[in-house]
């Protein structure tokens, strides 16, 4: 069995967080309507959550979110964990220092699990869900949300198309998002059963790209990828990747839109107690009586 590869620089992430912690509340508009979203899921979920973690926490978005809901108290310990130690620095609770490549929680010792717009910078996504699911107790439930493949789309086209006019090569400036599409079928290959995935896209509009690029050092969120250039982009080359934004994107107000799609999944870890789908064959009524309709044999079409 292979490794993954390794796409990002997990130091440098770290280093990209810490330095965004100060002013991170400046551009966190995302991470809260995540968490609140997330929130609102738990509402629906009538059941107690002992031990409960929030994975890439941030500055307590969930927490803030869970603490004005009727769902905080079905929580009775919330643990915050993040990469970046400057990012829970003076928060109150349980707090952890931790890598979601490389979880400190034992095997079957939680009940649920929650991390907003953190886990799409791990080299092995699935091995990250993997290690959650061994974390959690059976029946012990996840929620998250990540973004997906659409995230950035006119940035990313943008920088290509300035790069490629101006200089040798293109290289990626924007890094890769996971497929909304396939957000299920990762559960599923973590061993989550009963997973569930939908998709939430928002449209940021902004006076100019500049201001998003300086949301996105806010956020701690530009590129660490192994594979980046070594030479940051040239003056001449950013500001024609701007000015290609302008005209391709710009609205009838002269505002520029950017795309972020942020993928909700939930999933549960196995138990006995949990439905399981019927096995083939198995079922007591035909489909075609179900529907009401006369059954057909194979290769032969309705006229």
């Amino acid at each position: 069995m292979t490794a993954s590869p390794l796409l990002f620089d997990r130091a440098l992430h770290r280093q990209r967080l810490d330095r965004a912690a100060p002013d991170y509340a400046s551009a966190d508009f995302l991470k809260a309507r995540a968490a609140q979203d997330v929130v609102m899921r738990l509402e629906t979920i009538l059941r107690r959550f002992p031990v409960a973690v929030d994975l890439g926490a941030r500055n307590g978005h969930f927490f803030n979110a869970l603490s004005d809901s009727d769902a905080r108290a079905n929580l009775d310990i919330l643990i915050e964990a993040d990469l970046s130690g400057r990012m829970l620095a003076g928060r109150e609770g349980p707090r952890v220092v931790a890598d979601e490549e490389r979880l400190p929680f034992g095997d079957a010792t939680l009940d649920l699990v929650v991390s907003t717009l953190s886990l799409h910078w791990t080299n092995d996504l699935v091995g990250a869900l993997i290690q959650i699911r061994r974390a959690l107790r059976p029946d012990g439930l996840f929620v998250g949300a990540l973004f997906g493949g659409a995230t950035l789309t006119e940035l990313r086209q943008c920088l290509l198309a300035a790069e490629a006019e101006l200089s040798d090569g293109a290289s990626m400036r924007v890094s890769p998002f996971a497929d909304a599409i396939d957000a299920a079928g990762l559960l599923q290959r973590a061993g989550f059963a009963l997973p569930v995935a939908d998709v939430d896209r928002v449209k940021v509009r902004y006076a100019h790209p500049l201001k998003l690029l300086q949301d996105l050092r806010a956020m701690g969120e530009t590129s660490v990828l192994l594979d980046r250039s070594r030479k940051p982009l040239t003056r001449r080359v950013l500001f024609r990747a701007m000015e290609l934004y302008v005209e391709r994107f710009a609205e009838p107000d002269g505002r520029v839109p950017a795309t972020f799609e942020i993928v909700a999944v939930t999933g549960w870890a196995p138990h006995e107690s949990q439905q399981k789908p019927l096995r083939p064959g198995s079922a007591k009524m035909r489909l075609a009586d179900a529907l009401g309709v006369q059954e057909q044999p194979a290769g032969d079409k309705a006229g």
